[in-house]
């Protein structure tokens, strides 16, 4: 009877053990799969959050919302609820909102300037009376930059890794003080791959040696990632501390509206055909001697300003304007990206086949527009992207500029 309990009880141990091997790491997994799912549903739920609070600041209340062709939803919103005056320090901007006082023209330069036309109103859209035109953000567009904080800013240098490349070939002035600029630009549709963008603009600048640089920069650009397609679009931005804040458009408090006929951010049409039409923005920024904020004019629509109190050392006047085209490249795969800047064509190719920049114009410290003098010209790779410079009675001052990017001779 003891031999036959003793061989019982190992049986029972071996099965018990063998259980426990068999069984328990079964039990653990699904354990672990569903506290890590939970915690997946978890975070989710709270990014979701975080985008929600971040639209709800963007997204102000609207009187009118305007859905575009391209998809866009443009929300006409109170003048007095736009995003800037959620900042304390502009809300007297509301109250003492005055017209600023424009540039004098020289008689014998004065011309016309390009109106711009944008997709969102070319059926006869229009916004109210004391409302403004802002394009709505979807929470889409905060996904696409995978980090809420950098909505609606330019990618720095440091953004993307291993080798992100901002290349330009661009007319500047230096060493002076500026208090404006002023040019009229074509418009293009190139082609943008990846993550990367390309545009034509012109910069005000306060650029000050061991200080973080004060810009103010408008024009278009295609810019895909951050609108999700491949249209060029009015865009103004700005920065006080070397692009760590400030926005484009309308995304954070800064730029104050007052035109309610055009909209920052929204697609413009139509445009530039190579060999074909040319379509143009005329851009002018000046500081009002009045207010001293920095004012913007597309065409002959007075669309808004930054306010002086966001600069640092842009507040007085600017020391550097540059004229031209960017192309900025998030990823190195060896070759050199394919995005085009301004018709895709050198400039080499000239009027309606390049991208040009023409009548460059600064804004001098007696509020008078005066054709740029001692216009440099400067590109980084000029078998990618190229420029050129010259001066006619029609044209002022000018430069032809663009490229495909990669090509035989810019691998």
């Amino acid at each position: 009877m003891k031999t036959n309990s003793c061989l019982e009880r190992p049986s029972i141990i071996f099965v018990i053990v063998l259980f426990s091997l068999l069984f328990s790491p079964i039990f653990s997994l699904v354990n672990f799969r569903e506290e890590n799912e939970t915690t997946m549903a978890g975070n989710k739920s709270k990014n979701m959050k975080l985008i929600n609070d971040r639209l709800r600041k963007i997204n102000k209340p609207f009187v009118k919302s305007i859905k575009s062709p391209d998809g866009d939803i443009i929300d006409c919103v109170l003048f007095h609820l736009q995003p800037a005056f959620d900042l304390p320090e502009l809300k007297n901007k509301i109250t003492v909102m005055v017209q600023p006082e424009l540039p004098k023209e020289q008689d014998h330069k004065t011309g016309t300037n390009p109106e711009i036309k944008q997709l969102w109103n070319l059926k006869g859209e229009s916004c109210p009376n004391e409302t403004i035109p802002i394009k709505r953000t979807s929470a889409d567009n905060i996904l696409r930059t995978n980090s809420i904080p950098k909505l609606g800013k330019k990618y720095s240098r440091k953004d993307t890794q291993p080798t992100p490349s901002h290349e330009h070939s661009i007319g500047y002035i230096r060493e002076g003080e500026f208090y404006g600029a002023k040019a009229i630009l074509n418009v293009w549709k190139p082609n943008v791959t990846g993550l990367d963008f390309s545009l034509s603009q012109i910069w005000v600048v306060a650029d000050v040696p061991t200080r973080p640089i004060n810009t103010i920069e408008v024009g278009w650009h295609v810019y895909p990632n951050a609108n999700s397609d491949n249209l060029p679009r009015l865009f103004a931005l700005w920065t006080p501390d070397g692009y760590r804040s400030g926005c484009y458009n309308m995304l954070c408090p800064g730029f104050v509206q007052t035109n309610s006929k055009v909209c920052l951010g929204a697609s413009i049409k139509p445009i530039s055909t190579y060999n074909g039409k040319q379509y143009e923005i005329a851009l002018l920024i000046w500081k009002d001697p009045n207010s001293k904020d920095w004012w913007l004019r597309v065409g002959t629509e007075v669309i808004g300003f930054w306010p002086a109190e966001l600069f640092t050392d842009l507040h007085d006047h600017a020391n550097r304007i540059d004229y031209g085209g960017e192309v900025y490249s998030a990823t190195y795969s060896g070759t050199h990206t394919s995005t085009q800047m301004g018709s895709g064509h050198f400039q080499d190719e000239g009027y309606k086949k390049a991208a040009f920049a023409r009548n460059l114009e600064m804004v001098d410290q007696d509020n008078y527009l005066r054709e740029v003098s001692n216009l440099n010209i400067f590109v980084e790779k000029p078998n990618c992207y190229g420029i050129n410079n010259g001066h006619s009675d029609a044209w002022g001052n000018y430069i032809f500029f663009g490229g495909p990017g990669y090509n035989p001779n810019c691998l």
